[in-house]
């Protein structure tokens, strides 16, 4: 595995890829890497020649200053996970990416004022402008994103329809824990006491799949009643939405695609996880 910090030897080293027609898979993180991240670059070896992966602790998509000095750095387990698999790892600094303050502005209409983007203003756009620099960078054939943030990948996959990349998006399925736990990097901040609490959200979630209430505010009220239930967890949203356009649904007949997207704190760390209804 090759290690590259800075934009122009990334370039070089692409260069020479890419003048041998080699196909070329990215898979974009923060580091903190854990078995869901391994996933998504076992995909990106299978279905590609080469392999790039970046680790960037992204600042301008964190609403919160504190979120951002506690999230997770663990750059030397986080090579010896990926080594095996990864061809190229980018592991820029914030001067590398950011030699100026981004005043790039991007808008992704509906898709961006829900769930997240209602409870983390400027989230998405800070998103957007670290991905959008990445993907001019590596032109990727393919880049693969986990389902677990599925309104980033909505996002995502906007950005790209709307700028005309080349690139193919590939939705990756949650990897959970075996508590049923959605694999994060934050849940590092969690005692294994407050992960097995956190656990039970998404056993609420599937037990609200498989009862199949009559209708959608049934559901709703179910989950929502039932997590305010359990003591140590702040609910922030819980909503069920349209998989295309992420706008909430009032009833099951006429919608093909059915999520719902649920945001909650424990320990005043924030997770995200969802379930599919149809």
């Amino acid at each position: 595995m090759l290690l590259v910090k800075t934009r122009e030897n990334l370039s070089e080293v692409l260069f020479r890829i890419k003048s041998n027609d080699k196909s070329i898979g990215f898979v974009p993180t923060m580091g903190a890497l854990h078995q869901g991240h391994l996933s998504l670059i076992q995909r990106a070896r299978r279905e590609n020649l080469v392999v790039v992966v970046s680790i960037f602790i992204n600042p301008i998509q964190f609403n919160n200053k504190e979120d951002l000095q506690k999230y997770p750095r663990t750059l030397d387990e986080d090579i010896a996970m990926i080594e095996q698999f990864t061809d190229i790892l980018f592991i820029p600094s914030e001067e590398e990416m950011f030699s100026e303050f981004p005043t790039e502005q991007y808008h992704f209409g509906n898709l961006e004022t829900v769930m997240e983007g209602a409870s983390r203003p400027g989230h998405f756009n800070g998103v957007a402008i670290i991905v959008k620099r990445l993907f001019d960078l590596i032109t990727p054939d393919k880049a693969y994103f986990g389902e677990k943030d599925f309104q980033q990948l909505a996002i995502i996959q906007a950005l790209v329809k709307q700028y005309e990349l080349n690139t193919i998006i590939v939705p990756c399925p949650v990897i959970r824990e075996s508590n049923g736990l959605a694999m994060s990097s934050r849940n590092r901040q969690l005692s294994p006491q407050e992960q097995d609490v956190a656990s039970k959200v998404y056993a609420i979630l599937e037990q609200s799949r498989t009862v199949r209430f009559i209708s959608v505010k049934q559901t709703i009220e179910f989950v929502i009643s039932k997590i305010a239930e359990i003591e140590e967890i702040t609910l922030d949203y819980f909503q069920i939405v349209d998989d295309k356009t992420l706008q909430e649904v009032t009833q099951w007949e006429g919608v093909r695609g059915v999520v719902g997207c649920v945001a909650f704190y424990i320990n005043n760390v924030r997770l995200i996880d969802n379930v599919r209804y149809r």
